[in-house]
């Protein structure tokens, strides 16, 4: 798998990353373990979770593979912190306590004495933005991360946490959501990223599932959209403008002899600032099937059809006058 630069860091990273948000869960360690072997194998290296998927369960899972199946060393490890919640002080957010705390957990969990990308899961409206940051700065210089992210911000907030970051610790990446039925962070985010030399983690890159074509016909019973849990989550993209996207996706898999989720994968994976788009699956199976987008590359033609059917309305300022 092709390797990529993280932001304007010394970090590189396979062009895909393993989410491991539902292992400890819905995937269990066994599934867990396959899905690792088959990815590492593939060349990925880039292996992503946080502190609240699964109540920690997702980085226990993860950190009992790490050593005996797969050496610590091949694996570029990223976790989140600040949405985590529990009782007590320091029992979540953006503080310096809270993070710190949240740090130690998932060492712990992980099994391991340092995190190789730690991330800021949300943006925290109770906590000055430097006392987020100087934690961020500890961090590093304790030797316990190695570089430093965010997720899920706004274009102004990660405007505002890069330009106040330190040269020590620098913000390198920021996770959004990002797919060709999400594209509000070309508003703004990615923008803001590009300026600040900061790379792009797409998650839901295929739509939340959607863009796999699966919901065309109705919800397949062993899908997120006939879950309880996870119906609303797929249903905010099963839309009008939606299911003409779906359709234009499938028309350019057919025409390339592919499948329309290597052609969703490969459409993010190769948009301006994009590092890795982050990549769950429900079995190994799955896995494999996102993996096969690494052996295209999308013809200019159908890329531009695909920008003109999925683009967003971009008004005043952001167009300029």
């Amino acid at each position: 798998m092709e390797k990529r630069q993280l932001g304007r860091s010394g970090l590189r990273v396979s062009r895909m990353a393993l989410g491991t948000m539902t292992w400890g869960g819905d995937t269990d360690s066994e599934e867990a373990a396959s899905q690792l072997v088959a990815f590492v194998d593939a060349g990925g290296t880039l292996v992503d979770t946080a502190d609240i998927y699964g109540e920690g369960e997702s980085e226990r899972v993860l950190g009992a593979l790490l050593g005996d199946l797969v050496p610590r060393d091949d694996i570029v490890l990223a976790t989140k912190a600040v949405a985590r919640r529990t009782d007590g002080p320091f029992g979540g957010g953006a503080s310096r306590g809270a993070l710190l705390s949240a740090l130690e957990g998932s060492l712990r969990r992980l099994g391991t004495d340092h995190i190789d990308l730690w991330q800021l899961h949300a943006w925290d409206t109770t906590v000055p933005v430097d006392e987020t940051l100087a934690a961020l700065e500890y961090a590093v210089t304790s030797g316990k991360v190695r570089y430093v992210g965010v997720s899920n911000y706004s274009g102004w907030q990660l405007a505002t946490a890069a330009a106040r970051s330190s040269a020590v610790a620098p913000l390198v990446s920021t996770q959004v959501e990002y797919s060709l039925l999400e594209r509000g962070v070309d508003r703004e985010v990615v923008p803001a990223a590009e300026h600040h030399g900061i790379g792009l983690l797409p998650w839901a890159p295929l739509g939340r599932g959607v863009l796999t074509g699966k919901y065309r016909s109705g919800t397949p019973a062993d899908s997120r959209g006939a879950s309880s849990v996870f119906a609303g989550y797929v249903e905010h993209h099963r839309t009008d403008r939606a299911a003409r996207i779906v359709q234009a996706v499938a028309t350019a898999a057919d025409g390339l002899g592919t499948s329309p989720l290597a052609v969703a994968l490969a459409w993010v994976r190769d948009r301006p600032g994009v590092v890795a788009p982050v990549v769950g699956a429900r079995d190994t199976g799955q896995l494999t099937g996102s993996l096969t987008a690494e052996e295209i590359t999308l013809p200019p033609a159908i890329r531009s059809a695909l920008d003109d059917v999925s683009a967003i309305e971009v008004g005043y300022p952001e167009r300029g006058l």
